[in-house]
């Protein structure tokens, strides 16, 4: 792949529909973004992952030739945290929720303006930014850890323990975990959480959030209807409560 220009955004946009690329590099091309096309699941999967790979996000469509989206995400997953951004059919729950909890950053249905995909592609992109400055802290700066019974959540390092066992954990469920572990004992709206884990205003009802924490809970190996750790607050929120 050849380098972009400095200062340049480059982004990787797997996609069969070639229309749409080509509208969607028309938009972002002038706005200081060098857009990248690849139009089937395996192309995907090999640019993204590539060696000599330097993107900076990637907008990736459900349904795909050869892999689908899906599964070229799990392939990602298993070499990158790059921010990615699905694209999913209009008012599919089910596209959303799988994405999300197989690692995607956030989605657009595929009705989406122009306007929207730019605000989303910041949004996750400053929040990239953030997790990376964190990341390269000094190395002798002593770890952060928050402790929750058996669970360990070290803030430097970014990673969490179960026990003695890592947690695999997407970027928005480390800060949505941490962001919960700080506050334990207290509640924590959806719209705070939302604040914080992915840097962009949302409205307040928006469900993803939910999403989010019922991945957690998974990873968590938490039930909803007898918390451990994650408690739902009728009409207020989450907190994290920790095993008595």
């Amino acid at each position: 792949m050849t380098d972009s220009a400095e200062g340049r955004t480059r982004l990787l946009m797997i996609d069969d529909d070639r229309k749409l690329c080509r509208l969607v590099a028309s938009y972002l091309e002038p706005l200081g973004f060098d857009v990248t096309a690849a139009h089937t699941g395996p192309e995907g999967v090999e640019r993204a992952t590539a060696a000599d790979a330097t993107w900076h996000a990637i907008i990736l469509d459900v349904m795909l030739p050869g892999l689908d989206g899906f599964e070229v995400l799990k392939r990602i997953r298993a070499r990158s945290h790059i921010p990615v951004l699905m694209l999913t059919a209009r008012g599919d729950e089910t596209d959303r929720i799988v994405g999300l909890e197989v690692g995607a950053d956030d989605y657009l249905p595929k009705t989406f303006s122009t306007r929207e995909l730019l605000a989303r592609l910041r949004a996750v992109l400053r929040r990239s930014a953030t997790t990376a400055a964190a990341e390269n802290k000094g190395a002798d700066a002593p770890p952060t850890e928050l402790v929750v019974g058996l669970l360990r959540v070290n803030l430097d390092a970014r990673s969490a323990v179960m026990d003695t066992t890592p947690l695999v954990l997407t970027p928005v469920e480390f800060d949505l975990l941490a962001s919960l572990a700080k506050a334990k004992g207290r509640v924590k709206t959806r719209e705070s959480l939302l604040d914080e884990c992915r840097d962009r205003n949302y409205d307040v009802f928006d469900r993803s959030i939910d999403v989010h924490v019922s991945s957690l809970r998974k990873k968590l190996g938490d039930d909803a209807k007898e918390p451990r750790y994650i408690r739902t607050v009728r009409s207020a929120g989450y907190m994290m409560v920790g095993p008595e």
